[in-house]
């Protein structure tokens, strides 16, 4: 996968164009991705940008104190937060809460589908944080990246569903005629382009950074895992978060395939996994703001 072809991008902005109510980011967002990787800006600046939107504000705040980071003390403001978590987890923060503002807004969506998509994207996220740092060892900033990258790997997927229904139908029935077939491929054969093509496109547009465009669009890419770590960082995130996923006591299969090689492509031993697993539901016990956020009760 690799690039998008010339052809599946004239195609995404065809399909993209058409879309008059797709999900943006807030304005804030986008002003703070203007100046946050200038080395020179502050936290100082970053928390007064925060700070003119307020529903971020609060968001960004609720999220920092809860559970999942354990914080002795009450964190009031957003340059607070940024002292004490790093700039980088900020970020996250502000990209998880841009997120789920963006689509929470969106009635058309089936709640069911939806608490499911965010619940594994969740999953993903934490889990591509808990494998950065085996990879990185416990490097702030990659792990910070990696959240991200694992929060959005298939944010397609919710434009499609939401966005283009007919298709997604046709997706749908496929899947269910054809249980052999990668969803991926489908997805290729009925739309001449994936979930991680628009999303990667979506990502982009958000002028979000470029690594992160770059693994969403290439998280189920054997090629391009070989030579982008943060693609193959959330390709092993999304098995290993499908393998946590259990419904009636059996583990949901994943409907695209994995590449086993991704482990020694990582540096890692794939014992790892029952440790990486362990680790990911007890963190996933201390996420339930996220998850109320995701679904538009936070």
């Amino acid at each position: 996968m690799m690039e998008t072809s010339e052809a599946t991008e004239k195609k995404l902005k065809l399909i993209i164009d058409k879309i008059h109510n797709l999900p943006t980011p807030p304005i804030v967002f986008t002003q703070i991705t203007k100046v946050i990787n200038n080395p020179n800006t502050s936290a100082y600046e970053i928390g007064a940008i925060i700070a003119e939107d307020p529903a971020l504000t609060a968001k960004v705040l609720k999220l920092t104190n809860s559970s999942y980071y354990g914080i002795s003390r009450t964190i009031t403001n957003v340059k607070q937060a940024i002292v004490i978590l790093g700039l980088e987890a900020v970020k996250s923060l502000v990209i998880s809460a841009s997120v789920f503002e963006a689509f929470s807004k969106n009635s058309a969506l089936d709640r069911e589908y939806l608490e499911n998509f965010w619940r594994h994207s969740l999953s993903a996220a934490f889990m591509a944080k808990i494998v950065s740092r085996f990879v990185k060892r416990g490097f702030l900033q990659e792990s910070e990246i990696a959240f991200s990258g694992g929060l959005l790997h298939d944010i397609g997927k919710l434009i499609i569903i939401s966005h283009l229904p007919e298709e997604y139908s046709k997706i749908k029935t496929v899947m269910e005629k054809q249980p052999s077939f990668s969803e991926i491929d489908i997805e290729s054969s009925v739309l001449q382009f994936t979930h991680s093509d628009l999303g990667s496109y979506m990502a982009s547009k958000w002028n979000l950074p470029g690594e992160i465009c770059f693994a969403i669009l290439n998280h189920h890419s054997q090629e391009a895992m070989s030579v982008d770590s943060l693609a193959a960082i959330i390709h092993l995130a999304d098995q290993l978060a499908h393998k946590n996923e259990i419904v009636d006591d059996q583990v949901i299969e994943k409907s695209n395939p994995f590449h086993e090689e991704v482990w020694e492509v990582l540096g890692l031993d794939p014992t790892n996994e029952v440790k990486m697993l362990e680790l990911l539901r007890k963190e996933y016990t201390n996420a339930e703001t996220f998850i109320k956020m995701a679904q538009g009760t936070g």
